[in-house]
């Protein structure tokens, strides 16, 4: 009776990894990258500055 004991630990070890496995693996609503991309293109744009300093100086002229 014991060994039957001992092995419904990795009975119950296995059943709960295949729970939080499903549960991990689930497909949420995403809302899209949108807001990635609209930060990834101001941080493009901030670098771009940086690397032409006659444009950046020529943007300040024309404030």
């Amino acid at each position: 009776m014991a060994a039957l004991a001992w092995l419904l630990i990795p009975l119950l070890a296995a059943i709960g990894a295949g729970l939080w496995g499903s549960w991990a693996g689930r497909n949420r609503k995403t809302l899209g990258d949108g807001s990635e991309l609209a930060g990834y293109t101001r941080f493009r744009e901030a670098m771009e500055k940086s690397e032409n300093p006659e444009k950046s100086e020529q943007l300040r002229t024309d404030a």
